[in-house]
């Protein structure tokens, strides 16, 4: 009998853990969301809340002024680094990074923690931080009804981190190391082991002329390569590093041989890019 009576109440028990842990499937208040951006030649991910504004005044009331916030809502706000990087002048190793922030009026204090576990800020410590740095907020053109990161103005090694609430906009850059990358394997790729590949060869070549490098050096390995194998678009470059180098003639030749190729392959971008080209040289 007590046998049964303690099996009774154990089967009471599991329905009654069953039926609280049991949930409706609502709407998030605050969504989560993911953004990632390559950044040069690194992978930025951001894991974030989005709350919205929902008729409340937000800085300096909803998110009071001069004290930490959480920088959206539910958990902390990670950003994580495939490879160093780059903020206000100093060195983030790779790796995940909570986000908060101190907003004021006419600066804000942005903060990047080690620990990445907290809810929001809830045990948040100085003790914590690897960085602390300012920035100055600015305001927005447009209402934003919900809290949005975005990366914006993306270059070859950097971008900026933007903040945007209500009215508000705050903006952070970040920067990674392509250069002595790039180089390196150019030196071991090309220089040192002597390629005659075409398609590293105009890597090289694309690369030194973009970055305003050694141009004499670009137009050796171009020509080596569309010498091999050209292509509508090793052709173009081609002109163009003619060009920068003041030989028009053999820029128009190039650039002449780029468009009849791209017509060929019914590429109309290329089309039109060499003839703009040839038209900037007549």
């Amino acid at each position: 009998m007590q046998t049964k009576f303690s099996i009774s109440l154990v089967a009471f028990f599991l329905l009654a853990t069953v039926g609280f842990t049991q949930q409706i499937p609502m709407p998030q208040a605050s969504p989560s969301a993911r953004i990632s951006q390559k950044v040069g030649l690194t992978d930025v991910t951001v894991d974030y809340s989005r709350p919205s504004t929902k008729g409340r005044k937000i800085f300096g009331e909803l998110v009071p002024f001069g004290e930490v916030w959480r920088t959206g809502a539910n958990g902390a706000t990670v950003l994580t680094f495939s490879t160093e990087v780059t903020i206000a002048g100093t060195k983030v190793p790779a790796g995940s990074y909570a986000l908060y922030s101190i907003p004021d009026k006419t600066e804000w204090k942005l903060i990047l923690s080690k620990n990445t576990n907290l809810w929001g800020s809830i045990g948040y410590s100085a003790d914590d931080d690897l960085l602390r740095f300012s920035a100055t907020p600015g305001k927005t053109s447009k209402k934003y009804e919900t809290f949005e990161i975005t990366f914006n103005n993306l270059t070859d090694n950097s971008a900026d981190l933007s903040l945007k609430w209500e009215q508000t906009r705050v903006d952070f850059k970040i920067t990674t190391e392509v250069d002595p990358i790039v180089m390196a394997a150019i030196q071991k790729e090309v220089i040192d082991a002597k390629t005659t590949d075409p398609s590293l060869l105009y890597q090289a070549a694309n690369y030194y002329f973009t970055n305003k490098k050694d141009m004499d050096q670009a137009y050796s390995w171009i020509k080596q390569s569309t010498d091999q194998d050209p292509k509508y678009w090793t052709m173009h470059l081609r002109a163009k590093i003619e060009l920068a180098l003041g030989l028009k003639s053999e820029a128009v030749e190039s650039a002449t041989k780029s468009k009849n190729m791209a017509v060929e392959a019914k590429n109309p971008d290329y089309v039109g890019l060499n003839e703009r080209l040839i038209k900037s040289i007549k």
